[in-house]
């Protein structure tokens, strides 16, 4: 039997992180595999952490992801990043939004943002940079971000793209099944298009 795979979604409140993670829950169901997630909100409310672990495999029996074992960890702001790239395994793939969202201590004036942390993430975890706020943009909806990155995650695990699709569809409000569906083409030929390749031996969601 083979080992369960490890996604962890790292965000700030209201960047859809909780949403995204349903979207990988149902993409998991439809494609028989099985699934379980946690979540953990830190100050949502008032833009803390808030982070979402997902494993999928054949048989799976806890939802918490040990340190250094996620084998994709999606990034919805660059800080949040780089705070959880310790749990990314060595066989990993991180990918990271350019979204830069300053915590309460820098909106208070008691710390500073850390400066090049895009930079850092591509040097020490060959993470993948995509401009999910301006692709949403493109999409018609900026708050469709979080599905700009599911489809860039799901073009990276090399899944069905219609099971993709249907996932997104039956998980977003119907209303807004048209709009998601344009960001999450996007963020799936956001990394297409990537000139960087893959790093050798990365694993796959084993089907």
């Amino acid at each position: 039997m083979h080992s369960p795979t490890n996604i962890l979604l790292a965000g700030v409140g209201g960047q859809g992180t909780i949403l995204a993670g349903k979207i990988l829950s149902q993409w998991a169901k439809i494609s028989g595999m099985d699934v379980k997630y946690s979540e953990i909100h830190g100050m949502s409310q008032r833009g803390g952490s808030v982070i979402t672990q997902v494993r999928i495999g054949e048989k799976v029996y806890a939802p918490v992801i040990d340190i250094g074992t996620a084998l994709y960890i999606l990034a919805f702001e660059q800080l949040e990043g780089l705070r959880y790239a310790h749990m990314l395994s060595p066989k990993g793939t991180m990918i990271v939004s350019t979204q830069r969202l300053e915590p309460s201590p820098v909106l208070m004036g008691v710390a500073s943002y850390p400066e090049g942390v895009l930079s850092r993430l591509e040097a020490e975890f060959h993470a993948k940079v995509i401009d999910a706020p301006n692709l949403a943009q493109k999409a018609g909806n900026p708050r469709t971000s979080n599905v700009v990155l599911v489809g860039a995650l799901a073009m990276v695990m090399n899944g069905s793209k219609e099971e993709w699709m249907r996932a997104v569809s039956e998980t977003v409000p119907p209303k807004y099944v048209d709009v998601n569906l344009r960001a999450f083409h996007l963020g799936w030929n956001a990394i297409s298009n990537l000139k960087t390749e893959m790093k050798d031996g990365e694993e796959r969601v084993e089907r």
